[in-house]
Formats: C-alpha cells, sequence, structure tokens
C-alpha cells in the first residue's frame, strides 16, 4: 500500500473529494504510486464539485491545487457502479436469510 501522505507530483490528475473537515477538503488523488491526499480549501474546488465522492480532474503544481474540473459523469457513473455492488450485496445476503423449513 502507497505512502498516501507523500507528495502529490505535479501535473493532471483525477482526484475524489473524500470528506471535509470544517473549511478544508480532504481529495485522494490518483498517482502513476497510487493514492495520496491532498488537503485543499473547499473554496478551491468548482462549486458543483463540492461534495463527497465528487470526481474532479486537477492539476497540481509544488503541492498546490492550481485547477480542478468537476466530472459530473464520471461522479455519476462511480454512484451507479457503488448503488449496483449495494443491491447485489444485499440481494445475496437477503437470498441468505430465507426459510429453508
Amino acid at each position: 500500500m502507497a505512502d498516501d501522505t507523500a507528495d502529490v507530483p505535479d501535473g493532471k490528475h483525477t482526484a475524489v473529494v473524500d470528506r471535509f473537515e470544517g473549511d478544508l477538503a480532504v481529495l485522494e488523488v490518483t498517482t502513476p504510486d497510487g493514492l495520496r491526499q491532498l488537503v485543499v480549501d473547499e473554496s478551491e474546488l468548482p462549486e458543483d464539485g463540492r461534495h463527497q465522492d465528487a470526481v474532479l480532474e486537477v492539476t497540481v503544481k509544488s503541492q498546490e491545487l492550481v485547477g480542478a474540473v468537476y466530472n459530473e459523469r464520471e461522479t455519476e457513473s462511480r454512484a451507479e457502479g457503488a448503488q449496483d455492488r449495494f443491491d447485489q450485496l444485499s440481494n445475496r445476503l437477503g437470498s441468505d436469510t430465507t426459510d429453508d423449513h
């Protein structure tokens, strides 16, 4: 497992809003070496991307967020995929509890 506290390399990356801590947003940034965290002011994010699990295309330079674009299509796709997996798991768990008498 990669050290998520290591520096985020300069360049363009895909990031997901993991959580908010007060006025700060914690981003999970996908890099060639694995996931890294980047903490930024919430105000630096595009308004439509200021929610948990929002997918952003970010540009980082010297550990600073210099650009962020909300990727609505990818955000919706990931949410639908997560819901589908949850539904499948729920269905499997439900079938395990049926009465076999």
